[in-house]
C-alpha cells in the first residue's frame, strides 16, 4: 500500500456504511392540488403484495438500472400510478431513513402537476385516497414506543467481549407515529417521513 493510494479518497462522497448488506427503496412524498388546497397522496397496497392493505408513498426497490433513488422514487411512482414523467415535479430530497430491519429508504418531496393523470396500477395499488397537508400541520400524531432488543447466533464469541454474555448492549427504540384519517390508519415509515416533512415546514 502507499501514500497515492491512500491519498486518493480525498473528496470522497460518504455512504451508509454497511448499505450493500441493505434493501434499497425510494418512494415519493407526492403533493397535488385537490378542492383548492394542497394534499398529499397515498396508497392502500394491493391484497397480492409485500405489505397487503398497508397504506404506503409510491415507491419501490433501487433497481441497478437506476441513475440514483430519485430516478427509482419517479420511475416506480410512474409505474404505480399511470403517470409520466413530466407530471412530475420533484422539489426536495428528505432525510434518509435508515431502518433496523436492513432498509434503507431514500424519500423525495414532489409535485404531482394534475391529479387527473392518476391511473393507479390495480396490481399494485388497491386504491389512492388524498389528505389535505393541513390536516398533518393540524394533527398531533399518537406517539408510540418499539423496542429492539439485541438476539445473538449460538455460536457467537461471547468470550472475546468485555463482560462476556453480561456486556451492557443498549435496548434499541423505534418511535412510531399514528395519523387516523377516516376510515384509515397512516404509520410505520410512512408515517415517520410525514412527521419529518411536517416539522421541516413548520419550522
Amino acid at each position: 500500500m502507499n501514500v497515492e493510494r491512500i491519498c486518493s479518497l480525498r473528496g470522497r462522497y460518504p455512504s451508509i456504511l454497511g448499505h450493500e448488506e441493505y434493501f434499497r427503496s425510494a418512494v415519493l412524498l407526492p403533493l397535488v392540488m385537490k378542492d383548492n388546497q394542497i394534499c398529499i397522496i397515498f396508497e392502500k397496497r394491493a391484497d397480492n403484495i409485500h405489505q397487503p392493505g398497508e397504506v404506503s408513498f409510491p415507491g419501490g426497490r433501487i433497481d441497478a438500472d437506476d441513475a440514483g433513488p430519485e430516478q427509482a422514487a419517479v420511475r416506480e411512482t410512474c409505474e404505480e400510478l399511470g403517470l409520466h414523467l413530466s407530471d412530475i415535479e420533484v422539489i426536495a430530497p428528505l432525510d434518509i431513513m435508515v431502518s433496523p430491519f436492513n432498509v434503507i429508504v431514500y424519500p423525495y418531496l414532489a409535485q404531482i402537476n394534475s391529479r387527473r393523470a392518476l391511473c393507479p396500477n390495480p396490481d399494485e395499488v388497491a386504491e389512492v385516497f388524498y389528505v389535505p397537508l393541513d390536516f398533518f400541520l393540524n394533527y398531533e400524531p399518537m406517539r408510540k414506543s418499539m423496542y429492539l432488543t439485541i438476539g445473538a447466533s449460538e455460536d457467537f464469541p461471547f468470550e472475546m467481549i468485555p463482560q462476556g454474555k453480561n456486556y451492557p448492549f443498549r435496548q434499541g427504540v423505534l418511535p412510531q407515529f399514528f395519523y387516523l384519517w377516516e376510515d384509515y390508519v397512516i404509520w410505520g415509515l410512512t408515517a415517520r417521513i410525514i412527521n419529518h416533512f411536517v416539522r421541516l415546514i413548520r419550522d
